[in-house]
């Protein structure tokens, strides 16, 4: 008797997506990744800080090692959904035993405040994927003003701090926090590269406004000042006289402007409130505002609610009664045969070493899945022939090994540690799989 072969579609190539894809292929079922970027990597290859190219050149050597396993196949620059190049059901239609959808959070999460339309607004992962030089937001033109607020109190508050400072060379960051110093949700390592520019006078002063609403909830003031504090022995040196502070106890309820360009950020004050040992914020009714020329919302993610699969609470839908749980967690859509990974399944959760063990469970529980089936023996062919009818360039294993030898050949000759094309059109041209137009 000859083993079973099963066929798997994942869609998305960030951690969850290549490491879910590398465990289903090497348990032997034949897996086609599909991918809306050219280059697999997700947030591993577009969310990370530029200057962290060891952890960055790590994971992509991980991720060339998944992309090896001859039972994977990879179709680059295919947007899948309702309103891409095919749609969910399109892609079930091919007779696939089972879909992973580690698609990421795609979605964009706003609050629906009056003035998120004005120039200077901007989500984080706008500004996050420009500065990695993630296609289209790399040709997006942001208006950074001498003054920026970020609203959010994680890492990815504190690396746009960074950036903003180091090579937007702003004057001042402010960020806005909803709830209270010991609510911060940075890690020291991160905050290492950004607390020297912490403005110490200004920052006692802010300990000392909001002391009676952190104690109203008994919480420890000192404690959550060292949580600050702590990477200030290891602070990266400055390098500009900016300045960064934070403002507690803020919920953005508007922004303003004038011709279409924000002046203003309007907040609202907040207290604390503490129900079954969790900490909220509650607006008081004052409101003032903040001079700023650029807002940047640092809150979260959402999946794509055109992907094809019905949302909740910014993710997808997960069966509350799944048949096969990977320890205690659904990975279940709604859909049979259809599951969900990494931040598909839980938006904006943990870094890249969650994403990996979430896209790995997920696999888990597909295999598990596919244990309950026959092979419905899905054309591999005939999925490779679909994507060349595409009328558009699609990106296969080889053309990426191409593309990341011209980009290392190009960081060698410009003397830098690493170099990224950063339209489509440039990396399309260094894999030769569009020809330049000369004028």
């Amino acid at each position: 008797m000859s083993e079973k072969t099963y066929s798997v579609a994942v869609v998305g190539a960030g951690p969850a997506g290549l490491f879910g894809a590398r465990e289903l292929a090497n348990q032997g079922a034949r897996v086609a990744l599909f991918n809306r970027d050219i280059k697999p990597g997700g947030l591993a290859e577009y969310g990370i800080y530029p200057e962290k190219h060891t952890m960055k050149e790590g994971l992509r050597k991980q991720f060339r090692n998944a992309l090896d396993n001859p039972n994977l196949e990879y179709y680059g620059n295919i947007v899948v959904g309702n309103n891409g190049d095919i749609t969910l059901d399109e892609l079930r239609e091919f007779g696939f035993d089972a879909v992973l959808v580690s698609a990421g959070a795609q979605g964009t999460k706003w609050l629906g405040l009056p003035g998120e339309d004005l120039e200077g607004v901007y989500h984080a992962k706008e500004v996050v994927y420009a500065y990695n030089n993630l296609p289209p937001f790399s040709q997006k033109n942001f208006r950074f003003g001498k003054r920026c607020a970020i609203i959010g109190a994680g890492n990815v508050m504190v690396d746009i701090a960074r950036h903003l400072i180091n090579v937007q060379k702003v004057d001042e960051v402010i960020a806005v926090v909803r709830r209270g110093p010991n609510e911060v949700n940075f890690t020291k390592e991160e905050m290492k590269h950004l607390i020297s520019y912490l403005d110490l006078d200004e920052f006692d002063k802010e300990m000392k406004r909001v002391q009676p609403a952190v104690q109203a909830v008994n919480q420890d003031l000192e404690a959550g000042r060292q949580k600050i504090l702590d990477s200030l022995a290891k602070a990266d040196p400055k390098i500009s006289a900016a300045r960064f502070h934070f403002d507690f106890l803020a919920s953005p309820t508007g922004m303003f402007g004038e011709n279409g360009l924000l002046t203003q950020l309007e907040v609202e004050d907040n207290i604390l409130t503490e129900r079954d040992g969790k900490i909220s914020a509650k607006g008081i009714g004052s409101k003032r505002t903040i001079n700023v020329d650029t807002v940047i919302f640092a809150i979260g993610d959402k999946v794509d609610e055109s992907f094809g699969l019905p949302t909740e609470w910014n993710e997808f839908v997960k069966n509350k009664e799944p048949r096969f749980p990977v320890e205690g967690v659904s990975y279940e859509s709604l859909i049979e045969g259809v599951f969900v990974g990494g931040w598909s399944r839980k938006a904006s959760e943990g870094l890249v070493g969650y994403a990996r063990r979430d896209g790995t469970n997920a696999a888990r529980a597909v295999w598990d899945y596919l244990q309950t089936k026959e092979p419905a023996n899905a054309s591999m062919e005939n999925v490779a022939k679909r994507m060349r009818e595409l009328n558009k360039p699609i990106i296969l294993k080889e053309d990426i090994k191409r593309l990341e030898t011209v980009e290392i050949e190009e960081a060698k000759k410009r003397g830098l540690v690493e170099f990224k094309f950063a339209s489509n059109e440039e990396m399309l041209l260094a894999m030769g799989l569009i020809v330049a137009v000369r004028a």
